[in-house]
């Protein structure tokens, strides 16, 4: 008699990730993805989530207190995308901090209100732990080492926004955000409960409503890259509306200026050949940041077969 194959009951006692003979094929997984047993405790949500509400409703003269319009900053808040290049302003208001390591950055956040500091911290944490995680279950589902990923990025970079999509009058003439990937690894992204994320699937704009207390987990074109073309980045924008104002708390994970970004030679075969060039992460974020947000994914200037 055939020895009986374990069953899932006693298997997940044991393990703390799914096994390779469980892991559907590659071109069967989507790449942007909802976590719901994540690890953070909902209060924590809850609160960064009211920081950041609060934050936005604080007297115009303690927020500008953090303004600039300087994309080189690690700390500040602005309006729009890049005010320096674009051509139409986004509904949005946004504070973007750099935060880690927290102890390069935390002395250059706001103090008002008065627990952002703390409160911002932890959440900072408690989300790296996140991915570090999901990039060692990323690294095995593409049958690389567990630490790969991880290994490729130098000194990693971590920067999240708190961005503001107040009540539009007219919310079918703007976006909060028009279409675009993200130029980094992977972005954690918490909602509040105001619809407004949208991705493109089959050529229509489809609706990713919030779900209380679940990140949304977004491939960012370093992924691509890395994975050659294994995962794809996610064309998202962000709609507003006449009626409510929406909170969104991306963090954005990535690769340290100098890592230099590639396909994964184990991914690189006959049948596979390398769809990009190698690169530096700061070559690309310089090459996107003066591109704006703009449909036309920036990753097409980095294929392998582009001009340099």
């Amino acid at each position: 008699m055939a020895a009986a194959k374990r069953l899932l009951t006693d298997l997940v006692s044991v393990v703390n990730h799914v096994p390779s003979n469980y892991i559907r094929p590659i071109s069967d997984r989507p790449n942007l993805l909802e976590i719901k047993n994540h690890g953070i405790p909902e209060t924590m949500i809850s609160n960064i989530l009211r920081i950041a509400k609060e934050f936005f409703r604080l007297p115009e003269s303690e927020r500008l207190k953090n303004y600039s319009d300087d994309p080189s900053k690690t700390t500040r808040l602005s309006t729009s995308f890049n005010l320096k290049t674009e051509k139409v302003s986004n509904w949005r208001d946004f504070l973007r901090l750099h935060c880690y390591p927290l102890e390069d950055f935390l002395h250059e956040w706001p103090t008002n209100p008065p627990s952002f500091r703390e409160d911002v911290a932890e959440y900072c944490s408690s989300v790296r732990g996140l991915v570090l995680r999901l990039l060692e279950a990323i690294s095995e589902s593409l049958g690389l080492e567990r630490e790969y990923i991880s290994k490729q990025l130098g000194k990693h970079g971590q920067h999240m926004a708190m961005n503001y999509y107040p009540p539009c009058p007219q919310p079918e003439l703007t976006y909060g955000l028009p279409g675009h990937t993200d130029p980094n690894l992977i972005t954690i992204l918490l909602q509040d409960d105001v619809p407004g994320l949208q991705v493109l699937r089959n050529g229509k704009w489809i609706a990713v409503n919030p779900i209380p207390n679940t990140f949304i987990i977004n491939i960012g074109d370093q992924m691509q890259v890395l994975s050659n073309d294994r995962y794809k980045s996610v064309l998202h924008r962000a709609v507003v509306n006449c009626d409510k104002e929406r909170i969104s708390i991306p963090t954005f994970y990535c690769p340290s200026s100098e890592a230099v970004i590639g396909p994964a030679q184990k991914l690189i075969d006959e049948d596979h050949p390398a769809v990009y060039r190698n690169f530096t992460y700061q070559e690309f974020y310089e090459k996107f940041w003066n591109r704006g947000l703009a449909t036309e994914c920036c990753l097409d200037l980095f294929k392998a077969s582009s001009p340099s």
